[in-house]
């Protein structure tokens, strides 16, 4: 860990992720080995490797969508177990947005974005509409709030997703390569509302991708996965200028030039 890193798990106090000693089988094939990750609150983490090295794999577990067969995860000094409403617990203060929106087709982005708020948090309708509205605006599209998700384009549905996992008020965000299923030109739109959510300071942040200038902009704390393992992790300025495991200079002389 950098010690910028350690910094600010000291003056934090307990880190709000845990995970000690995790690992993960699919069948034989083991894929996360040893895991041993601390986040402090506020802390922005991005997670970056090769395709199959479990960084998916990895933040899924954070809210059981996955389930680690050894170790130790805590969110927020609550650790997971098979206990579902432990579980449920946990899943409230995690958000998460996917590589696919997960929207429901049927219901407008309004009704979306209130259905958990309404159901989950017991929030009355009034209220739960006027706290959509306010993060539809936060992510610059409140003018789409009776529309359905098919009448957006793909960058217009990764922020519908974004903000209703703002309305849950998480305490962690998680994002699953959140630009990976969109055009080029819909890669900007969504990474600029995550930079302004980044820079705003105070969310808890792991996010999956390979857009490197992101990393670069916005994270605490690169972390390179390799072969289920992590392998580097670092302040970008010296990840990116002087990584130390031969595996990340491969990785990063491939998609840096």
């Amino acid at each position: 860990m950098s010690n910028s890193s350690s910094a600010s798990l000291a003056v934090t106090g307990q880190p709000i992720v845990e995970m000690e000693k995790v690992s993960k089988w699919y069948g034989d094939f083991q894929v996360l080995r040893d895991i041993d990750l601390q986040v402090a609150r506020g802390e922005r983490i991005v997670i970056c490797g090769p395709s199959g090295s479990g960084k998916s794999t990895l933040i899924r577990c954070l809210n059981r969508l996955e389930t680690h067969q050894q170790g130790r995860i805590a969110i927020d000094g609550m650790e997971l177990t098979d206990d579902l409403r432990q579980v449920d617990r946990v899943r409230r203060d995690v958000g998460m947005v996917f590589q696919h929106f997960n929207l429901f087709p049927h219901l407008t982005v309004l009704e979306n974005l209130t259905l958990g708020p309404i159901w989950v948090l017991k929030q009355p309708r009034a209220e739960a509409e006027a706290t959509a509205m306010k993060y539809l605006t936060r992510v610059r599209i409140p003018e789409q709030a009776h529309k359905f998700p098919g009448q957006l384009s793909g960058g217009q549905q990764q922020r519908v997703a974004i903000a209703r996992s703002l309305c849950m008020a998480p305490k962690v965000m998680l994002f699953d390569e959140p630009t990976s299923a969109l055009d080029p030109e819909m890669v900007k739109e969504v990474l600029d509302v995550m930079v302004g959510l980044a820079e705003e300071g105070g969310m808890t942040m792991l996010c999956v991708t390979h857009e490197m200038a992101f990393a670069r902009q916005v994270a605490d704390r690169v972390i390179f996965m390799d072969a289920g393992q992590i392998v580097e992790q670092n302040d970008p300025e010296s990840f990116f200028a002087s990584p130390q495991h031969p595996r990340t200079q491969q990785f990063l002389a491939q998609i840096l030039h």
